[in-house]
């Protein structure tokens, strides 16, 4: 089993249009574990509230730092 990176994300409805409208494309932020993580911003669309995008989250990486799955854990 791939292990899985834990990330906080706190981000509002007003940062988050800027990767809405295309911006901006990736995110970049710091796993709990302190491993720096960049992913496409698009991943995140389907987390989006009026409120923005709050929340803990689970990913899952391949050998090769590839996207499997990411997931929100709380």
């Amino acid at each position: 089993m791939t292990p899985s990176l834990i990330i906080d994300l706190h981000i509002s409805a007003d940062d988050y249009l800027r990767h809405y409208r295309g911006q901006v494309k990736h995110v970049t932020c710091v796993a709990r574990d302190g491993r720096r993580i960049r992913f496409a911003s698009s991943v995140l669309q389907r987390f989006v509230s009026h409120q923005g995008i709050h929340g803990t989250f689970a990913i899952r990486i391949d050998e090769n730092n590839k996207l499997l799955s990411f997931e929100q854990i709380g």
